[in-house]
């Protein structure tokens, strides 16, 4: 097919390196379609998505509907006569109505290995799980929660100590490359979807601040998974002294039993008693402060023997 009629749909930093990624190999998408504009940094001022950016600084058109469940907004979409519709990290729900519209269908790069972590969250999950391996998939898109048939697949290997930050920027240029690469064949109707397999699928639910709250009485091996899922958003944390401290890096060790929460000092490093082993805090954040090493926060008062709670 020459010059496919393509739409892209996207609004995070993951959803930009596919559209850049099909900007850069001349796929150049008709329109960009992303969330509305939101309040952002201190003061609060209404932002635009790093995808409404790009598509700006291109010329591209953008639409920013608050739901595609409008009638006005699926008659746009309509007009433009797209042959496929790219989604990655859109953020909004497409209902039948669109997902009939484009000749080929609907295209959405999913940060995971399909049927392994539906849903909104699956880097974390993935991390949190203690996987090996994520990567990336290209789904062909139907009403359910990204049930549809997979086109293609591309592992990644994920690192011992990687955060879902990190991972996060390899699976999002992943995304992109594996998108435009396969998308030759997907448009000519030569790499046909395949059917997932239902009973293998695992969900990744949306993230609360709750959830990264850390549970002294987990193995400290888990604990370690939560640091490294929930960094940097939202942050793991524990209360200490009437302050909810962040956490953003820490290793589990071995330990001889002790209390949950209960601290000591290690080689100038606090370490937390936890249900099995113990949790290295080597870097921390107060509230209001700048991060500091967990030396220098072993050398507050009330450290070294404090017994922390679950949150």
């Amino acid at each position: 097919m020459t010059s496919p009629r393509i739409l892209f749909a996207g609004t995070p930093d993951f959803a930009l390196a596919s559209l850049a990624a099909l900007i850069d190999g001349g796929y150049r998408p008709l329109a960009v379609f992303t969330q509305p504009d939101r309040p952002a940094g201190r003061g609060k001022r209404l932002t635009a998505s790093p995808v409404k950016q790009r598509a700006m600084d291109e010329g591209i058109p953008v639409r920013q509907p608050a739901t595609l469940r409008d009638a006005g907004a699926v008659a746009d979409i309509a007009a433009l006569e797209p042959d496929l519709l790219v989604v990655a990290a859109y953020g909004l729900l497409l209902p039948q109505a669109v997902l009939d519209i484009p000749t080929l269908g609907c295209l959405n790069v999913h940060a995971s290995l399909l049927p392994r972590w539906r849903g909104a969250a699956p880097i974390q999950a993935a991390i949190l799980a203690g996987d090996r391996e994520t990567g990336i998939s290209l789904m062909a898109m139907t009403a359910g929660l990204d049930c549809g048939p997979v086109h293609a697949t591309q592992a990644l290997a994920i690192g011992e100590r990687e955060t879902a930050g990190e991972l996060h920027d390899r699976l999002a240029a992943l995304g992109g490359e594996l998108l435009v690469d396969r998308l030759p064949a997907i448009l000519a109707g030569e790499l046909p979807a395949v059917p997932q397999d239902d009973t293998q699928a695992t969900h990744a639910g949306k993230i609360r601040t709750a959830d990264a709250g850390l549970d002294w009485s987990r193995p400290a091996a888990e604990l370690a998974r939560q640091v490294r899922a929930y960094n940097p958003v939202p942050g793991a944390w524990f209360d200490w002294s009437g302050e909810r401290v962040k956490c953003w890096q820490a290793s589990a060790v071995p330990a001889t039993a002790a209390a949950p929460g209960s601290v000591t000092i290690d080689a100038g490093i606090p370490l937390v008693a936890c249900g099995d082993g113990a949790l290295r805090l080597e870097r921390l954040q107060r509230p209001g402060r700048r991060p500091v090493t967990g030396a220098e926060f072993a050398r507050l008062d009330g450290v070294a023997g404090a017994a922390l709670s679950a949150p």
